[in-house]
């Protein structure tokens, strides 16, 4: 079997529901996987929008997510690093207004160590580390647009 990302709140491609998102409650959408590869100690997060007007935008971080795990909800184990609203943990799309539908991914790391030793708490010291410790990776993929409320 393949190492795979799902959501009962939503399916690939489909759009994440308003309450996962700025424009609702804000919380993590309920993630959950199946089939690591053997070798698994651990897990890693990241969810971004490759959409975002000046770049991609990190809206999730999170690592040394115990191995046992197979499931996250807005209270998982895991540390967090600060996603690009300048806070740690997660961050619901938010795209601008009238900007169209953004692609939302979640990539979970399967890795081979327990714990991840970073040179610095940013999304690119995980990257490092992370091309040197990954056995594999699931993704998932959702859509959000906030559009306009402005009547003609």
């Amino acid at each position: 079997m393949a190492f795979t990302l799902t959501s009962s709140a939503f399916q690939e491609g489909e759009t994440i529901p308003r309450q996962f998102t700025c424009d609702g409650d804000g919380l993590a959408p309920p993630l959950a996987w199946s089939d690591a590869p053997d070798g698994t100690r651990s897990f890693a997060l990241i969810m971004d929008d490759p959409d975002a007007p000046h770049g991609t935008f990190t809206h999730w971080v999170l690592y040394d997510i115990p191995a046992t795990t197979t499931e996250l909800t807005e209270q998982s184990p895991g540390k967090a690093l600060r996603n690009d609203f300048g806070r740690p943990g997660y961050g619901g799309p938010c795209p601008p207004v009238g900007h169209g539908p953004h692609r939302y991914f979640f990539t979970l790391y399967a890795v081979d160590v327990p714990s991840l030793t970073l040179k610095g708490r940013t999304r690119k010291a995980l990257e490092r580390v992370l091309q040197a410790r990954t056995l594999a990776t699931a993704r998932l993929m959702g859509r959000y647009e906030r559009k306009s409320t402005r009547s003609p």
